[in-house]
């Protein structure tokens, strides 16, 4: 998440996770999240790529263990980065471009403001995948909490006082364990 310093070697370890993400992807976790999300979500889902939909299963799943049984947050937590599919980038990319954000932090954000051409538009699509995220969700049905969980899953989070924050700092404590 943007803003929470993380090592480095933490990140190269996830990328080569990225690398082999395909292979992790149980099919009983599947059977689990086409079982949780509504047929467009499901389609949602599969469209990410191998190692979004092991992140967001292993997001879920931190999630069910710890006893919450929301169906927004769960369904969130597997479609938190579906905005991402839209950046196209390979895991060579995009584990460039985390490694890069982590050494400065206002990377991405310099790189898509410059002309949407080229790469640019699919870092651009990147960095703003939790809005791309939300949008697709709602296009297909989704609550309009699990929409707005997605939406607001990198925002810095203040005082909890809604049920949909207290839901929200969840989302992101799980999502910042896997």
């Amino acid at each position: 998440m943007p803003g929470t310093v993380m090592p480095v070697w933490y990140r190269v370890e996830q990328f080569v996770r990225a690398l082999t993400a395909e292979r992790a992807i149980s099919e009983e976790g599947l059977a689990e999240v086409e079982r949780v999300l509504c047929p467009g979500a499901w389609a949602l889902f599969v469209r990410q790529a191998p190692q979004d939909q092991r992140h967001a299963l292993a997001v879920y799943e931190t999630l069910c263990r710890q006893g919450h049984t929301s169906k927004d947050l769960l369904a969130a937590a597997l479609l938190h980065d579906v905005g991402k599919a839209a950046a196209q980038l390979g895991p060579w990319q995009r584990g460039a471009l985390v490694l890069a954000e982590r050494i400065s932090p206002r990377f991405l954000d310099l790189i898509a403001d410059g002309p949407p051409q080229d790469w640019r538009r699919s870092v651009a699509h990147y960095a703003s995948h939790a809005e791309i995220g939300a949008r697709w969700a709602e296009e297909v049905g989704c609550s309009p909490i699990t929409v707005e969980l997605i939406r607001r899953h990198e925002e810095q989070l203040g005082a909890c006082r809604r049920r949909e924050d207290r839901l929200l700092a969840a989302l992101q404590a799980a999502d910042r364990v896997n």
